[in-house]
C-alpha cells in the first residue's frame, strides 16, 4: 500500500480532494477518527492505496505533523489568492522540517482570486525549496477552463463530470506556456547535468527524460512541484493522481528517511506508529504502518505483544491480517505503544524532534461534575496525554486542581466531548488564576513570647526578630546575631524553620517572597523551652513583623517567544503594549523561511489576552512559549481587586 497525507489550511478544499482522488477508479472505503485523521483507502492504477486527510485547523497541526510520519509524500493544498499564502506557512514549515516529498496543488482555480504566478510568489517566501510550476492555466476572460502541462506540452480542456479533453495549446496561452516551460527546464537543469548540456545546446529535451528527472528531484526532496485544479469539479484529479503514482517515492525511501532521522538501524525498524484515539468500550486504539513485513498479532513489537490486528478503515479484527511493508492497520490492546513513535520488534525510539508539537497557549481548570468524575479524571487524562501530544496535565499550584494546557478553543471542545463521550466524565472549565505572591517594602521588628502551661512540662519560648525586604529573586533569607546563649544553638534551626513556615501566607493571604529574617535575641527556659516551643514563637512573630511590613502584591512576569511569519513581527508591538508588556525585540528564526522569534515580557495575568489577540492578529498562525522570569510589584485598584478576590475565594473554601 502507498500512502499520501493531504494537509494545509482549512476552507482549502482538502477533503474534496480526496474524496475526488479516491472515486477516479471505484468507491473508496473511509475511516474518521475523533479529532483526528480521516483516513481513505482506494484503488487506483492496481494499487492500493491510502489518503490521510489532516485536520486544517493549525490548533491540530500536531495530527498532520504525525500523519507525515507515515506518508510516502503529502499534498499540500492551497488557496487561490495570493493574500491567502501566509495561511500555508505553518504547513511549508512542518513539512520542510520533516522531508516529506511534497506536491503543491492550487485548488479552486475556478474561482478567479489572483494571478498564478502571484500566488506562488507569495508562498515561495515561507518556502526554502523551489517552487516549480508544472502546469499553467489556460483562459477565457476571467474564467479559467483548463491547463498546459508544461513537461509534455500537452493542453487539456476541462469538463464538468468528466475526463479532461485534449485540445491544441490555445494561442492565447502560447507565450505563458512558454514562458514557464523554460523557467521548469532552468530549474530542473540544475539537477541533471544531462539536460544542462541539452539546453546549452539548444536541443529540444524529450519528455520521457524530463518525466524521469522531475520524479528523481521530488523523491530526492529537492523542489516542491506545483499542480492546479479544481477539486469540487473534478478538474485536475487525474494529474495529481498520477503525479503521485509516477513520482512520489516508495515506503522504502520512507523507511530509510524515519532511521536516519531516529537514529535507528534501518533493517531493525519494523513499524512507526503515527496516531491513536480513545473509543467507548474498546479503549486506546492505535494506528501503525508497516515498513516491512511479518507484522501480526502476539508478535512483539515495540517491546512487547502486539494486540489484536484490525483494518483500519471497518474496524474487523482478524487474527489472520498479516499487514505487508506499507500497509496501515489499527491495533487494540497495544497499549504499550507511544504514539507517535518508531518501532522495531524490542523497542519504541522517539520520534524526531520535528514532530513535537506547538507550546499549548491556553489554560484551563477542569471542574468535575460529580465526586465520581472527580475520582476519574486525573487517571482519564493521562490517558488521553499520551496519545494527544498537544495536551499537556498538570495541577494548578495551591488548589490541586487539574489543569489542562491546550492548543485552543477548539482543542478544548474537544478534549471536553471525548471525556464526555468516551470516558462518561462530565466537566465544565474556567480560568486558572495567576500564581500571585507577595513581599514586604518596609523592615519590621517584633519580640514575641511564646508560653503555654497544660500541666506537667510547658512550653516557653522568646525571640527577638527583625525582617526587612531582599533584593528581587533573592528570595528568603535567614540570620543570627545572638550572644551569650541566650537562646542555646540548638534551638536557632527552629527557629528558622518556624519564619520559613510563616511565609506560607502572609497578610495578603498569598506567599511571601524575597524577605529576610534575623534573630537579634531571645529568652528560653531549662525545662519548659524546646524546639516546637521556638519553632512556634518565630512562626508567631514573624507573622505578626510581616503585617507591619507594608505588604505589596507580586504578580509574575513571564519571557515569552512568539512565533509568527515575519508580515506580523510589527502589530505585535502594539498587542504587547497594550497588555503592560515589554518589547524586548525579534530576530529571524533561521529554521523557518518567512518567520521571526519576537520576545517579549509580559504578566502572568494577561497571558489568556495574549493568546487571543495572537490567534486575532495571525489568523491563528502565531504560537508561543514562555518562562516565568521573575516577579514584580503591583500596586492600586488592580492590586487591591485581587487580593479581594482571593480573600473571597479563601471563604468560600
Amino acid at each position: 500500500m502507498r500512502c499520501f497525507t493531504v494537509l494545509g489550511p482549512s476552507q482549502t478544499g482538502k477533503s474534496t480532494i480526496v474524496e475526488k482522488l479516491g472515486s477516479l477508479e471505484g468507491a473508496p472505503r473511509k475511516s474518521i477518527s475523533p479529532y483526528g485523521l480521516n483516513l481513505t483507502e482506494f484503488t487506483f492504477g492496481n494499487e492500493a492505496w491510502c489518503a490521510l486527510d489532516a485536520p486544517g485547523l493549525n490548533e491540530a497541526l500536531a495530527h498532520a505533523q504525525h500523519a507525515l510520519l507515515a506518508s510516502d509524500a503529502c499534498i499540500l493544498c492551497v488557496s487561490p489568492t495570493p493574500e491567502e499564502a501566509v495561511l500555508a506557512a505553518p504547513y511549508l514549515r512542518v513539512i520542510e522540517a520533516s522531508g516529506t516529498p511534497c506536491i503543491l496543488f492550487v485548488n479552486r482555480m475556478d474561482e478567479p482570486r489572483g494571478r498564478l504566478r502571484d500566488v506562488i510568489a507569495a508562498l515561495q517566501d515561507y518556502a526554502s525549496h523551489t517552487l516549480l510550476l508544472r502546469q499553467v492555466p489556460i483562459r477565457e476572460g476571467d474564467r479559467i477552463v483548463g491547463s498546459c502541462d508544461l513537461i509534455s506540452e500537452r493542453a487539456w480542456r476541462y469538463r464538468e463530470g468528466q475526463t479532461s479533453a485534449l485540445i491544441a495549446i490555445p494561442e492565447s496561452a502560447a507565450e505563458r506556456e512558454s514562458e514557464a516551460r523554460t523557467e521548469l527546464l532552468e530549474h530542473l537543469s540544475e539537477f541533471d547535468d544531462g539536460l544542462l548540456e541539452e539546453l546549452i545546446e539548444d536541443r529540444e529535451p524529450p519528455s520521457e527524460a524530463l518525466y524521469a528527472i522531475s520524479t528523481r528531484v521530488l523523491r530526492e526532496n529537492k523542489i516542491i512541484p506545483v499542480l492546479i485544479g479544481a477539486a469540487s469539479h473534478g478538474n485536475g484529479m487525474m494529474r495529481l493522481m498520477k503525479a503521485l503514482r509516477h513520482e512520489a517515492p516508495p515506503v522504502d525511501a520512507l523507511r530509510e528517511r524515519l532511521a536516519l532521522a531516529g537514529n535507528v538501524d534501518k533493517d531493525r525498524l519494523a513499524a512507526v506508529s503515527f496516531h491513536a484515539y480513545h473509543r467507548q468500550n474498546v479503549g486506546k486504539t492505535v494506528l501503525v504502518r508497516a515498513l516491512s513485513g511479518g507484522l501480526r498479532q502476539g508478535i512483539s513489537l515495540g517491546g512487547s505483544g502486539l494486540g489484536a490486528v484490525q483494518d483500519p478503515a471497518n474496524g474487523k479484527s482478524s487474527s489472520a491480517l498479516s499487514p505487508a511493508a506499507g500497509d496501515l492497520f489499527a491495533t487494540i490492546k497495544s497499549d504499550h505503544l507511544p504514539v507517535p513513535a518508531l518501532l522495531t520488534s524490542d523497542a519504541s525510539v522517539p520520534p524526531p524532534e520535528w514532530t513535537a508539537a506547538p507550546t499549548p497557549m491556553l489554560e484551563r481548570i477542569l471542574v468535575p461534575g460529580s465526586e465520581r468524575d472527580e475520582n476519574k479524571l486525573s487517571e482519564t487524562l493521562a490517558k488521553l496525554s499520551e496519545t494527544d501530544r498537544g495536551l499537556k496535565v498538570r495541577q494548578e499550584e495551591g488548589t490541586g486542581a487539574q489543569m489542562v494546557c491546550v492548543q485552543g478553543p477548539v482543542h478544548l471542545r474537544e478534549l471536553c466531548r471525548t471525556l464526555s463521550d468516551v470516558f462518561h466524565v462530565t466537566v465544565t472549565d474556567r480560568t486558572p488564576s495567576p500564581i500571585y505572591r507577595e513581599t514586604i517594602s518596609k523592615p519590621a521588628e517584633v519580640h514575641y513570647r511564646h508560653r503555654k502551661q497544660t500541666g506537667g512540662a510547658g512550653q516557653f519560648a522568646d525571640v527577638k526578630l527583625t525582617i526587612h525586604p531582599n533584593d528581587r529573586g533573592q528570595g528568603f533569607t535567614f540570620g543570627e546575631t545572638v550572644k551569650g546563649g541566650v537562646v542555646p544553638r540548638n534551638y536557632i534551626p527552629a527557629v528558622e524553620a518556624g519564619a520559613r513556615e510563616a511565609m506560607d501566607k502572609g497578610p495578603l493571604g498569598f506567599k511571601v517572597i524575597d524577605v529576610g529574617v534575623t534573630l537579634t535575641d531571645g529568652q528560653h527556659h531549662a525545662v519548659d523551652s524546646s524546639e516546637h516551643a521556638f519553632r512556634s514563637a518565630s512562626k508567631m512573630g514573624v507573622r505578626q513583623a510581616l503585617s507591619e511590613g507594608a505588604a505589596v502584591l507580586m504578580q509574575p512576569v513571564y519571557r515569552g517567544e512568539i512565533h509568527i511569519p515575519s508580515i506580523y513581527s510589527g502589530s505585535l508591538v502594539q498587542i504587547v503594549s497594550a497588555l503592560k508588556g515589554q518589547v524586548l525585540g525579534f530576530d529571524r528564526d533561521e529554521g523557518a523561511k518567512g518567520w521571526d522569534i519576537f520576545r517579549a515580557l509580559v504578566p502572568g495575568g494577561a497571558l489568556d489576552e495574549l493568546a487571543r489577540s495572537l490567534r486575532s492578529a495571525t489568523q491563528g498562525i502565531g504560537h508561543f512559549s514562555k518562562t516565568f522570569d521573575h516577579f514584580e510589584e503591583m500596586y492600586g485598584k488592580e492590586a487591591d481587586a485581587i487580593v479581594r478576590a482571593h480573600g473571597a475565594q479563601r471563604a468560600e473554601h
